[in-house]
């Protein structure tokens, strides 16, 4: 894994005539980059799951471990169906009161679509997994296309 870069956020505290306040030490944006191999996988993982333990976000172990397992998804998604375009992925995890957010983003233009389910496959469901878990969870996942003309997969889970 390549350098963690970290953007803090700022806010504005109510009734403080405009002093911003600092926000909780867990609030911010992470990012990271790593090679489109297959040891990223796990790596990935396991820096999302340090960095959430590290700085104390309060999760609930269900929205952890599905988050977790978004990671591990997408990167994989970017490894198997990306790694030709783009060499390396970037992982972006950002924290904020309510959410956690964790993006994964390659070179490649292809914006990939969640399969059907066909039971006869062995591969082509992480995208609907990535989805259910996102939905049961209450949050949100997309795809997007990237100003160099690649594209980030998202999903955000409410805390």
């Amino acid at each position: 894994m390549a350098t963690i870069e970290h953007e803090g956020e700022s806010r504005t505290a109510p009734g403080r005539g405009g002093v911003p306040a600092r926000p909780p030490s867990y609030e911010g944006v992470w990012r990271f980059t790593a090679p489109a191999v297959d040891a990223s996988v796990p790596q990935a993982r396991h820096a999302v799951r340090d960095l959430l333990e590290r700085q104390g976000v309060p999760l609930g172990g269900d929205v952890a471990q599905g988050l977790l397992l978004i990671v591990s998804e997408l990167v994989t998604n970017a490894v198997r169906h990306a790694a030709l375009l783009s060499p390396q992925v970037s992982v972006e995890v950002a924290i904020g009161a309510a959410w956690v957010r964790v993006a994964v983003e390659d070179d490649h233009p292809y914006r990939p679509k969640a399969l059907e389910t066909d039971y006869a496959q062995t591969g082509g469901r992480g995208l609907l997994l990535v989805r259910e878990i996102t939905r049961e969870a209450g949050g949100t996942c997309d795809v997007e296309h990237t100003a160099t003309g690649g594209k980030t997969v998202w999903a955000a889970l409410p805390r």
